[in-house]
């Protein structure tokens, strides 16, 4: 087993496979610098609770050593963990062991020594007497790219020969702690990214709804898989020409960045549209176009459901189109539900989509329900069965007069329980309710319910 060398002169040392060469270099810490390695030095207790303490107790007890560390350089996370019998030379023995791991770091190479006394320039021992390092092993831990991070460092008070036993027991355990390091930036990387798609899918939606004159509205967004992929599911409610209000929901095929891009083409040339024209189907037709005019490589097709609403004083008038997207539901007062629109062609594959418009008044105590196929598409965790637009039809028949925002929240509770909470793809349900209202067209309220916006409950006149 071969000790490495350096450009220092070296001095002679006894290895577990005959004499080799030690650099004397390492072995005289008066001579480097303090190492910049993030050790708990040689500290009663230790920190054996932890996975890099747990792997310096394993390899301090399987090779019968008083002393046993796993150090970390530089940033590298987390922080290196000893442990050990107690010393009163924690200092001294702390810069020897930093100058000798560091030099593994470095070199990114196994460093064996079975007797430092027999470098005669080198003082091991501490000024104050106590037991000296004579027998040190460090091999090197490395980060998810093969880079040298870190080191696992045993020692002992007596000169030792370590067999090919110990250096494979070494090697292990090594190899142990770099899996643990591994993982921690998995899981570091797994959070910085989720938060990032988490901001990113925010900037895509609106932050919050207009108050539309009259009427109620409420959407309600999930996340699905992992959290840390930016999928493709979108809403958004703004204002449109002649008093009419502009409702669409979406559905971008793909995730990630690609995905993001076309969200947010999508929601914002919608917006630009819907401030010259009116028809819902023109408007898609002219997010088809911009679709297919965007000069990029990684082309991605959608759908969209979008919806003109102009309130009145009867309640609302609602155009509706759909660019491939599952139809809307209309819930009536008496608790009828039924589709509404016609199916439309997918969005950004064809230059003349199929498109259709369709009509509709929503009156007092009726729902308007959009929805992405998050919806309809979750499956049982109990026999992988489609929630499916008839348990949603029946679903919403049933839910009496609640407001917009509880129908909303009543839906994702619905598909939540039926999934067991295994939301594999992105879930928005926006719903738009035309309340009840008095004598004298006030919105009525029940006794006990507090409007918070316009999510509040509207009971018919009695």
């Amino acid at each position: 087993m071969k000790v490495l060398g350096d450009a220092h002169p070296p001095v002679s040392a006894e290895t577990g496979s005959g004499a080799e060469l030690v650099p004397a270099a390492v072995l005289a810490p008066a001579v480097l610098a303090p190492a910049s390695v993030q050790h708990a030095g040689l500290r009663r207790g230790g920190a054996a609770d932890d996975p890099f303490g747990r792997v310096a107790r394993l390899a301090a007890m399987a090779l019968g050593t008083p002393m046993a560390a796993v150090v970390i350089a530089g940033e590298a996370p987390p922080g290196g963990h000893s442990w050990g019998a107690a010393r009163t030379n924690a200092d001294r023995w702390s810069l020897i062991e930093q100058s000798l791991c560091q030099h593994v770091i470095d070199s990114d190479r196994m460093l064996v020594i079975d007797d430092a006394r027999l470098d005669l320039s080198t003082n091991v021992g501490s000024p104050n007497g106590s037991a000296p390092m004579i027998a040190w092993a460090g091999f090197p831990v490395h980060d998810p790219g093969d880079r040298a991070v870190g080191a696992l460092c045993v020692a002992d008070w007596l000169p030792r020969h370590w067999s090919d036993y110990d250096l494979e027991v070494l090697q292990i355990l090594a190899a142990v702690a770099s899996g643990e390091i591994a993982l921690q930036v998995a899981v570091a990387h797994g959070t910085e990214r989720a938060e990032l798609a988490r901001t990113l899918q925010e900037s895509l939606l609106p932050p919050r709804l207009p108050k539309i004159p009259g009427l109620q509205i409420a959407a309600r967004y999930v996340a699905g898989g992992t959290g840390a992929e930016v999928l493709g599911d979108f809403y958004d409610v703004f204002p449109s020409v002649r008093g009419s209000w502009g409702l669409v929901v979406g559905d971008v095929c793909g995730k990630g960045v690609p995905a993001a891009k076309s969200t947010a083409l999508a929601r914002y040339t919608l917006r630009a549209e819907a401030h010259r024209k009116i028809r819902p189907s023109v408007i898609l037709a002219g997010l088809n176009q911009a679709l297919l005019d965007w000069p990029t490589a990684d082309r991605r097709f959608l759908t969209a459901i979008y919806a003109a609403v102009r309130p009145t004083l009867a309640g609302a008038i609602v155009q509706i189109s759909s660019g491939g997207h599952p139809l809307a539901l209309v819930r009536r007062a008496d608790g009828s539900v039924q589709p509404f629109g016609r199916p439309g062609t997918l969005l950004g594959l064809l230059a003349d989509p199929e498109l259709h418009d369709s009509r509709r008044l929503l009156r007092v105590g009726d729902s308007l329900i959009l929805f992405t196929d998050g919806v309809t598409e979750a499956r049982s965790h109990v026999d992988r069965e489609l929630f499916g637009e008839e348990r949603l039809g029946d679903l919403v028949a049933g839910l009496g007069n609640v407001s917009a925002a509880r129908m909303a929240d009543a839906i994702l509770r619905a598909v939540r329980t039926f999934s067991h909470g295994e939301v594999s793809d992105d879930t928005v349900v926006l719903v738009l309710k035309v309340p009840w209202r008095g004598p004298s067209g006030a919105r009525v309220r029940t006794a006990g319910h507090r409007t918070t916006g316009q999510d509040w409950i509207g009971p018919p006149p009695t």
